[in-house]
């Protein structure tokens, strides 16, 4: 194996270490926030990220934190760059994050964000992420975020988030 690969293959092994400060069990590449990690004319290693909205208050706290990670695992030099070209969705998160949404008791989001369109219609239906019963009910659009609904169960009664589908 070449040196560049790896580095690149380190690079995204530390990644996926590197936590979302919201929701501790998802990694930012769980979320889909790294657009690539690339090594520039100058030897340093250039990581891409896109938050998950463009005005995130977690941004420079999640640039530092990757620099951080990188630097403690001798990946230097490396610049941490916001990537808004395209806008984040849903639909970059991996399976297994939606996974560790659930088992997190959040439940992941439905559908695909290109068919949702810019306002969701939320419905009662969602699947509970503690008992998995769709016998649930929208209680808000907004839950303890902006990007969650506030839903309960009918079923155990638990209220929970579900992530919505941006």
């Amino acid at each position: 194996m070449n040196l560049i690969r790896h580095v690149e293959d380190k690079c995204w092994d530390v990644l996926a270490q590197v936590s979302d400060p919201e929701i501790p069990v998802l990694s930012v590449l769980d979320l889909g926030m790294i657009r690539g990690v690339d090594l520039n004319a100058r030897d340093e290693i250039v990581v891409r990220l896109t938050p998950t909205y463009s005005g995130c208050p977690a941004t420079d706290l999640l640039k530092a934190e990757i620099t951080q990670a990188f630097t403690t695992h001798g990946l230097t030099p490396v610049q941490v760059v916001v990537d808004l070209s395209e806008a984040w969705t849903t639909d970059w998160m991996s399976e297994a994050g939606k996974q560790k949404l659930q088992q997190y008791g959040i439940a992941p989001p439905q559908g695909d964000a290109h068919s949702c369109g810019t306002h969701v219609a939320l419905t009662d239906g969602v699947q509970c992420p503690h008992c998995l019963s769709q016998h649930t009910r929208l209680i808000s659009e907004f839950g303890s975020t902006a990007c969650k609904a506030l839903y309960q169960c009918k079923d155990c009664l638990e209220p929970f988030d579900y992530f919505k589908c941006i």
